[in-house]
């Protein structure tokens, strides 16, 4: 998947997988994996999530990347905030308050750009990536984030005779297989997909669609 898709998804305003709204598993189980900390998060392909400001509400800083520049100023114009833009090689910073979102590609962060963030947080990255795709953005990941980061990770997974993503299905066996040598996995929640749930009406999903959520923890040694 090219950097071009995703500039036209988003010129074109082809975002079904934006949601609009808090997402309501991060609304759920965010207190329980983050507990009283307010460590950094990072939020990888964020897109113009409205979870970025719930996070930063809750007192988080934020580090969000995303590629394309229409994203980043529609999260902050449709939010009625003013963000200070720094221009920059690999990226350009968009600011509010220590809200950051970085518009660039995310295989060019480094593991200084994230080195005081211990929380992830990824609803649309995994899933907006195709099969052959995720093993590579799973190694970078690892690589970048610290040892004692956490991430709470949530996944679609459909019939793909269905529907075409993005965003991809993604199975449990799946995550287990692309996360398991690395992270431990621990499952939180698999819910069937409600068959009047707007996302599932508006892309004809029928079969069993659920969604699942994870906290997947780094390994020390990986």
């Amino acid at each position: 998947m090219e950097h071009q898709f995703w500039h036209e998804r988003w010129a074109k305003k082809e975002i079904g997988f934006h949601e609009g709204t808090v997402n309501q598993y991060l609304h759920d189980h965010w207190p329980e994996f983050a507990g009283k900390s307010t460590d950094t998060v990072f939020v990888p392909l964020c897109g113009k999530a409205h979870d970025m400001w719930w996070l930063h509400d809750r007192g988080h800083p934020i580090i969000g990347v995303e590629l394309s520049d229409v994203a980043c100023k529609d999260f902050f114009e449709e939010a009625g905030e003013k963000a200070m833009v720094h221009p920059g090689e690999p990226f350009t910073r968009f600011r509010h308050d220590d809200l950051e979102v970085w518009c660039g590609d995310f295989f060019q962060l480094v593991p200084a750009d994230l080195h005081n963030t211990r929380l992830i947080y990824d609803r649309a990255a995994l899933i907006a990536l195709p099969a052959d795709m995720r093993p590579r953005y799973i190694d970078h990941l690892t690589t970048i984030i610290p040892d004692d980061s956490r991430i709470l990770l949530i996944t679609l997974d459909y019939d793909s005779e269905e529907m075409k993503g993005p965003p991809f299905n993604v199975s449990d066996e799946e995550v287990h297989r692309l996360y398991g040598e690395d992270y431990r996995i621990e499952q939180l929640l698999k819910q069937d997909m409600a068959r009047d749930n707007p996302f599932a009406k508006r892309r004809g999903l029928r079969n069993g669609a659920t969604e699942s959520v994870f906290v997947l923890t780094k390994r020390p040694d990986a």
